[in-house]
C-alpha cells in the first residue's frame, strides 16, 4: 500500500521500519523540524528524520502540517499513518487523502486521550493499559478503533520500558491490521473519556507530604522524562528508581541508607542523581553526605 508517515521520537522508528519490511511503500515521511535535542547546542534531525534518510525515503519537516498539504495530495498515497508526530492534524490536512489518517495510540481508548497517556496511566495506579490503532478525526484521539491489544503494567515500570513493550505491541497490530483498514469501518468508542494532559516538570517534585506508594509511581512516570527531583540543601536531586516500603518517621527527611520518610511509608531511593553528578545508588549518596538524616525542601503550597 502507497502510504504517508507521519512520526518524530525513536517510539516512532520501529513502526516505520515494520511497515517498509512489510512491503508497504512510504512515499513520504513527515516529522518535526530539527531541533536542539541534545546539550551539544546545534540543531538535530528527530529519530525518525534520521531512520527516513537511511531508508532512503522523502521526508518533509513541517513546522505546521497544513503547510505540506498540497505535497501530501501530490504524493499519490492511499492513507497516512501517524505515530506520535507531535502535531494536531487540521480538518483540512486530513482530507489531502483518500482514506484519511490512522494513528497508534498508547491506551485503551477512551482512557487517557491526549499527549501523555503512557505516564498518566502510571501516574493513576492503572493495572493495565495498551495500544489502540485508530481513525484519527477532527477530536482529541476521539476516532473509531480497528484493533486494540492490551498489556498489565509491571509494578516496577518505568514510563520509558513501558513506552518500549507498547511499541512493540503496537507495531504488531499496525503491520496485522493496516492491509484491511480501506475496507473496514472502524468501532465508535464507548466508555468514559479520561484526558491526558502534557506533562509538566513541576509536577515531578517531590517530597514527603504524600504515601511513599504515590511518589513511587511519580518516580515510575518521570523515568526518563522529566525525571522527579527534590531540593536537599538548596540543590536539585533527580530521583530516577525508588520503591515504597513500610516505615515511619518526620515526613520530609531522608535518613541512612537512602528513603525519604513520607506521611504513609518510606520511599526507598535505588538510584538519584545530584546536581551537576552522575547517577548513582541511593546508599552511595548518602555515604557522601556520611550517612547525615537530610531535610528535603516541601513542594510549595504542600
Amino acid at each position: 500500500m502507497r502510504l504517508v508517515f507521519l512520526g518524530t521520537p525513536a517510539d516512532a522508528v520501529t513502526p516505520l521500519r515494520a511497515l517498509v519490511d512489510a512491503g508497504h511503500d512510504v512515499a513520504l515521511v513527515l516529522t518535526q523540524p530539527d531541533r536542539r535535542r541534545t546539550r551539544g547546542g546545534h540543531d538535530d534531525p528527530s529519530p525518525v528524520k534520521r531512520a527516513a534518510s537511511d531508508l532512503g525515503l522523502p521526508v518533509l519537516t513541517p513546522t505546521r502540517a497544513r503547510e505540506v498539504i498540497e505535497d501530501v495530495a501530490a504524493s499519490g498515497a492511499l492513507i497516512g499513518v501517524a505515530v506520535a508526530f507531535g502535531q494536531l492534524l487540521p480538518p483540512a490536512f486530513l482530507g489531502a487523502l483518500r482514506h484519511g489518517f490512522v494513528n497508534l495510540h498508547y491506551s485503551l481508548l477512551p482512557r487517557w486521550r491526549g499527549a501523555a497517556p503512557v505516564e498518566r496511566a502510571i501516574l493513576a495506579g492503572d493495572l493495565e493499559t495498551g495500544v489502540c490503532f485508530m481513525r484519527i478525526d477532527e477530536g482529541l484521539d476521539t476516532g473509531g478503533v480497528y484493533a486494540c491489544a492490551s498489556t498489565a503494567i509491571g509494578s516496577k515500570e518505568t514510563a520509558g520500558e513501558l513506552h518500549a513493550r507498547l511499541t512493540d505491541l503496537g507495531t504488531r497490530l499496525l503491520v496485522e491490521h493496516l492491509p484491511r483498514v480501506l475496507e473496514t469501518e472502524p468501532i465508535p468508542q464507548h466508555g468514559e473519556a479520561t484526558y491526558a494532559e502534557k506533562l509538566s516538570v513541576g509536577e515531578f517534585h517531590i517530597d514527603g507530604s504524600r504515601p511513599a506508594d504515590e511518589l513511587a509511581r511519580v518516580v515510575r512516570a518521570g523515568n526518563p522524562r522529566p525525571g522527579a527531583w527534590m531540593i536537599v540543601g538548596g540543590k536539585r536531586v533527580k530521583v530516577w528508581r525508588a520503591r515504597a516500603e513500610p516505615g515511619e518517621g518526620r515526613p520530609g527527611v531522608v535518613r541512612p541508607p537512602g528513603g525519604l520518610v513520607t506521611t504513609a511509608g518510606i520511599l526507598r531511593l535505588d538510584e538519584v542523581q545530584p546536581e551537576g553528578r552522575p547517577q548513582m545508588p541511593g546508599e552511595a549518596w548518602m555515604a557522601g553526605v556520611r550517612g547525615r538524616a537530610l531535610e528535603v525542601q516541601p513542594v510549595e503550597g504542600s
